[in-house]
């Protein structure tokens, strides 16, 4: 959540970040009210409080007519404090309803607009001319059936539709990615974490999941448990309600997960192969930093993201995600897309974005300085290595005319030295 204070003084940069989200103005208004209504009904609560209690000394010193009024006037207190009381936490519910309900308030360098509105940064890489080597590439779903590592058939048959097996070489390349990605995670330092894939409500909600992106949550209803789209909610909810020493900061935890999304509103997109599926697994980078020290943190994190795309030889491009894509959480966020051959356009690949103290806040989560006191910090978090999606990646750039795949050295050491996947005979 923003903070308050924030709201209070500088009310139109909070109605701007919100027209720029594409998102309800009038909330901030309604919010202010019931900010205002809550410190009032607080404010009055505290002042009849305080006279009940200076009467509560006066009257067993009190005879006669004077201890009379002064019996009546307490009664009349309790009703007024009951209801006062009453107010006060109506009023401090609204308020709380409403600040959840309330985005990140977007970064001023963030452009403005929907999906396609993103800024290039930066291009990596060069796109290859399949045409200037003489074949067609293939998609890598076709592939990944030639090498025996994709079962799309069996995935829909046992689940439905978007769950696939990874078999073979498939299932080799998946833990070659993930060993791969967290061993680059673990010597930046960043302490590999094996993560919960069910949380509880307040952690969904917690990490801001249960807002505009609520659709794509899976539910268990009778447990009450959320199935997590990302290791970033358990990660950002590893220190819920902690004070964190300041000299301990920054900390960084490489989590990976199974990852489940609902893909709600996704119909008839990337409906084949292993681009979008239910059901996938993530190698995700989290950092608890000091909030001065989150915009620093944003560039180290996407230049790591940088760093595992280029070890996998992927052409790819940097883009500042438009302000109405960005997600409750995000004042700010970079993805890298990389080239995907096949449909002759980039694919995001990974994403590095900036929660300043939104999730914090909402997590309870502070830290305590020694000249500074204690404060909300900062989170961000980055994605490292989406497993399937990558590999789709890998399988169409790195295709080669006879139907194998080129193996980027950085993966070789988890592939028993392979430097190329053959396709299996039929």
């Amino acid at each position: 959540m923003i903070d308050l204070r924030l709201l209070r003084e500088d009310p139109d940069r909070v109605r701007a970040s919100q027209r720029a989200r594409g998102e309800d103005v009038g909330i901030v208004d309604a919010l202010l009210a019931a900010d205002e209504l809550r410190r009032s009904s607080g404010s009055r609560f505290d002042e009849l409080r305080a006279e009940q209690k200076q009467l509560g000394k006066r009257i067993p010193r009190a005879a006669g007519d004077e201890k009379a009024e002064l019996l009546a006037r307490a009664g009349e207190l309790a009703t007024a404090v009951k209801t006062a009381d009453a107010e006060r936490d109506e009023a401090a519910a609204r308020a709380q309803d409403l600040l959840l309900r309330l985005g990140n308030v977007v970064h001023t360098d963030v452009p403005v607009g929907g999906e396609d509105d993103f800024r290039v940064l930066q291009t990596h890489g060069t796109i290859r001319d399949f045409a200037a080597e003489g074949f067609a590439p293939k998609d890598h779903l076709e592939l990944g059936q030639a090498l025996g590592a994709i079962d799309t058939e069996r995935g829909a048959k046992v689940s439905g539709s978007r769950f696939a097996y990874l078999t073979g070489v498939g299932a080799l390349l998946e833990l070659a990615l993930v060993n791969a990605s967290v061993a680059q995670a673990t010597a930046a330092g960043f302490v590999p974490m094996m993560t919960p894939a069910l949380v509880k409500p307040r952690a969904m909600a917690g990490t801001g999941f249960l807002g505009q992106a609520a659709q794509d949550v899976y539910h268990l209803e009778k447990d009450d448990y959320y199935l997590v789209g990302t290791s970033e909610v358990p990660l950002a909810a590893y220190h819920m309600d902690e004070i964190v020493d300041a000299d301990r900061l920054p900390l960084r935890y490489a989590g990976f997960s199974p990852c489940f999304r609902r893909e709600a509103g996704s119909h008839g997109k990337d409906t084949r192969g292993i681009i979008r599926l239910h059901q996938f697994d993530k190698v995700e980078m989290f950092s608890y930093v000091a909030p001065e020290d989150a915009e620093a943190e944003l560039e180290r994190l996407l230049g790591w993201e940088k760093q595992w795309l280029t070890s996998l030889e992927l052409p790819f491009r940097v883009i500042d995600v438009a302000s109405g894509d960005l997600g409750a959480s995000a004042a700010r966020k970079f993805d890298c897309e990389a080239w995907l051959p096949t449909q002759g356009k980039y694919r995001e690949l990974t994403s590095a974005s900036n929660c300043n103290t939104f999730q914090a806040r909402r997590l309870s989560i502070r830290m305590r300085g020694k000249d500074t006191g204690t404060r909300p910090l900062a989170t961000l978090n980055g994605t490292l290595c989406a497993v399937q999606r990558t590999m789709a990646l890998l399988l169409e750039n790195h295709q080669q005319a006879d139907g194998s795949v080129h193996v980027p050295e950085v993966l070789r050491p988890f592939l028993g030295g392979r430097e190329r996947l053959e396709p299996v005979a039929a």
